[in-house]
């Protein structure tokens, strides 16, 4: 493994930059939660971004000292395109369970099992793959015009096309599939109100993985009258 490491130091910083990542989230999480220190939790948060920074100049340094294009090039460009794309994301879901366990702050939110809401969480899911894959493709293209060999060239084009296949299948097998099975579920029908209507009005992110910050529900009376033609 040492061996592998010194061979390939850009490797050794993709793990480096992941052991960060969840050492500056954890760091954040404590120091705003448990130790009330909030401006000092958003600076080490603010740091995690940084890692990415660091992942590209480690990338361009290795490139530019003679490195030949390998897979793990290849890997820092898709772990790169999957930090910057599901990283907030991350961020959030931690964020609300330090806040429900040390805070007193709302129950972390399960996904949604069907209906609209799942459609909609199965598509913010797939924009972030969708993010990731652009990115790395980026990535690889410039790693191809700049760096690769002309023989290693069509490797890179190949995991290109790769990764977008992949974007389509998840495309296919999430949100498509899940709209398909809501369009072909029988859809309930409404019931006739009558006495007390009730608005509830839910605020939040579901994609956060968070309960909704807040839950009003508004009583008003309805006058039967105005139903008395649905009787007749």
């Amino acid at each position: 493994m040492h061996t592998f490491f010194a061979e390939n130091p850009v490797a050794a910083v993709i793990v480096a930059c992941e052991v960060g990542l969840w050492v500056l989230l954890g760091l954040g999480m404590v120091l705003r939660y448990l130790a009330r220190l909030r401006r000092t939790s958003t600076v080490v948060l603010a740091g995690i971004p940084l890692l990415d920074l660091v992942l590209v100049v480690a990338t361009a340094v290795d490139l530019h000292s003679g490195a030949e294009v390998s897979f793990v090039h290849v890997l820092a460009g898709f772990y790169l395109g999957s930090s910057l794309a599901f990283g907030p994301a991350i961020v959030r879901w931690a964020d609300v369970r330090f806040a429900h366990r040390f805070a007193g702050g709302p129950a972390p939110q399960k996904a949604p099992k069907a209906g609209p809401e799942r459609i909609a969480h199965l598509m913010r899911e797939w924009y972030r793959v969708l993010g990731t894959v652009a990115i790395a493709s980026v990535v690889l293209v410039v790693l191809i015009l700049f760096f690769a060999a002309p023989e290693d060239q069509a490797g890179l084009w190949s995991w290109i096309g790769r990764a977008w296949v992949v974007v389509g299948l998840w495309f296919v097998f999430g949100p498509l599939w899940e709209r398909g099975k809501s369009a072909l579920s029988p859809q309930p029908q409404a019931e006739p109100v009558s006495g007390v209507a009730d608005d509830t009005e839910l605020f939040g992110d579901l994609d956060r993985g968070g309960a909704s910050p807040g839950i009003s529900g508004v009583h008003r009376p309805v006058d039967g009258e105005h139903f008395a033609h649905l009787r007749r």
